[in-house]
């Protein structure tokens, strides 16, 4: 299967002012990962999906906290 979210390891430089930021992450829609809608796709309940923004759980993709998905300050 696929993740939604990816990391790496930036470059830190020794005269960087500032404090690193060791990893790094960013996310990637759903929908680059279904090129086309299947069919029989599981849906939300209608209240669900109003709340959520999609009627399918496959398209449903939330903007975690950084901290919570893995991000690093240091």
């Amino acid at each position: 299967m696929f993740t939604q979210f990816k990391y790496w390891e930036p470059y830190i430089s020794p005269f960087d002012p500032c404090p690193p930021m060791r990893i790094k992450s960013y996310s990637t829609p759903p929908q680059l990962y279904i090129p086309f809608q299947p069919k029989g796709l599981p849906q939300f309940k209608p209240m669900e999906a109003l709340y959520r923004g999609t009627l399918w759980p496959a398209l449903f993709s939330p903007y975690p906290d950084p901290k919570k998905r893995g991000d690093q300050d240091e």
